[in-house]
């Protein structure tokens, strides 16, 4: 990914509308300015596509044959959270504009407009983009520094002795969960070892993948609450150790840590069935067996 817009070759863009005169010369002006564009002529296309390859923006005609725009929105956002859009439309509703907000659009554009003004609000889109992804990555090496120098100045505690609280909020622990003692997390048919920071799921043979220490916080305190919803509040808060950042901000970060986690350890990343999500609620570690055992 890019940095900045003007390095348009990185970024990778997604044109939905059935307008095959329209698609196509927007596709042509963007590709003269650099951009990789694909196009999709109804919404079944346009999130096979997203299904498929990690799109940076999405403009989005509303009104189209099959899917309505405002579903291929929501499932849009299912897909891939980080993705911006633009609305490009010719048939404004009130519906549509509700719903754009609420899939946090980054423009809602009126048909007929002009390439220019199309081209501006994309590049800005991307420059939000971009300063939003350098932004993540400083809070994850903040994250990762700090868990370095727990780890470099942490004095052994006794097993009996009780363990600090991590931050004023937290969650409360399930009754399955009696201790912290052990390095290793079984729930289901995913093993967590927190000390190599590894994720094994039960495959033959098993597969161990390594994680990065945030995302170790974030899939320990899930699975410690198997089945229970946490909200990026919570998580953010018990699992990172956030506290005091905007809405904005700890939602970006969560779903960023759980959109790389899904990726490690999901068979089927675009369609999870170990870390799910409840929308306008957060997250939950799915397990028929809601029973966490240490080992």
């Amino acid at each position: 990914m890019a940095e900045l817009p003007g390095n348009q070759t990185h970024w990778r863009l997604l044109l939905v509308d059935d307008e095959h005169s329209i698609r196509t010369s927007m596709s042509e002006l963007l590709r003269l300015r650099g951009y990789h564009v694909d196009e999709a002529s109804n919404g079944s296309e346009a999130l096979a596509a997203l299904a498929r390859q990690p799109y940076d923006l999405m403009v989005l005609d509303m009104l189209m044959p099959g899917m309505h725009g405002v579903e291929v929105m929501r499932r849009a956002r299912e897909l891939r959270s980080d993705l911006a859009i633009i609305v490009l439309t010719a048939h404004a509703t009130v519906e549509s504009a509700i719903a754009s907000v609420k899939s946090d659009v980054t423009d809602y554009m009126l048909k007929p407009c002009s390439l220019n003004d199309l081209t501006v609000s994309i590049e800005r889109a991307l420059a939000a983009r971009a300063k939003q992804q350098r932004r993540l990555r400083m809070l994850e090496l903040v994250g990762e520094a700090m868990n370095m120098l727990v780890d470099d100045d942490a004095s052994p505690v006794s097993p009996a002795a009780p363990l600090p609280v991590a931050n004023a909020n937290p969650i409360d622990p399930p009754a399955a969960v009696a201790s912290n003692n052990g390095d290793t997390l079984r729930v289901g048919t995913l093993t967590l070892d927190r000390q190599k920071r590894l994720a094994i799921l039960d495959m033959n043979p098993a597969q161990p993948v390594e994680l990065t220490e945030g995302e170790v916080s974030v899939l320990e305190t899930l699975m410690q609450h198997p089945n229970k919803v946490l909200s990026v509040k919570e998580l953010a808060n018990s699992a990172l150790g956030y506290q005091g950042l905007d809405k904005w901000t700890l939602e970006s970060v969560v779903r960023s840590c759980v959109f790389r986690l899904r990726q490690k350890i999901e068979p089927a990343p675009d369609s999870p069935q170990l870390i799910c999500t409840v929308r306008g609620r957060g997250y939950f570690y799915r397990t028929g067996d809601s029973a966490a055992a240490r080992m």
